[in-house]
């Protein structure tokens, strides 16, 4: 073998214990930004269910993206945009009494690829004289603003 080839291959085989530590290394940034990106989502939803348990819609739908292109899938059918997603609940919750308490809980946070996120969970709504509970699923998009709700299929508990 030539000097010069000796020196690279040496070279390389001296390197090579670090290539595991700098795969490590990308694993906990890529980690970190998950872990990072879920907290923020959850973060949303949580304060998503404060501005509910305030009476305070507008609040509330600042989780969802305001796009035309903005989806809600319930009992009732498909509603498209984010001014339809707005009327809905405030027609179908008029007054604070009609909100009730809203919690969420079991939720998953799957994130698709960078910018993109799914969760599963579920509701409960605790009012006076019923508690209405159920599933969802939420498709999020990263904005410049942060995570949105662009997708929302929501289904009541059977019975």
């Amino acid at each position: 073998m030539r000097p010069c080839r000796l020196l690279v291959v040496s070279a390389c085989l001296a390197l090579l214990p670090l290539f595991p530590t700098l795969a490590d290394t990308t694993k906990t940034k890529q980690d970190s930004r998950s872990r990072q990106a879920q907290d923020q989502i959850v973060a949303l939803l949580d304060a998503q269910a404060q501005a509910w348990n305030r009476g305070d819609i507008e609040s509330f739908v600042e989780g969802y993206w305001k796009s035309e292109e903005t989806e809600f899938v319930g009992a009732k059918g498909v509603r498209k945009g984010f001014q339809s997603l707005l009327d809905r609940y405030r027609q179908d919750y008029p007054d604070r009494k009609a909100m009730g308490n809203l919690s969420f809980s079991n939720l998953d946070v799957h994130l698709l690829c960078k910018g993109s996120a799914c969760v599963i969970g579920e509701y409960l709504l605790k009012r006076d004289k019923d508690q209405p509970s159920g599933f969802f699923t939420l498709y999020l998009k990263k904005f410049a603003d942060g995570w949105k709700i662009v997708l929302d299929h929501t289904t009541a508990r059977a019975g």
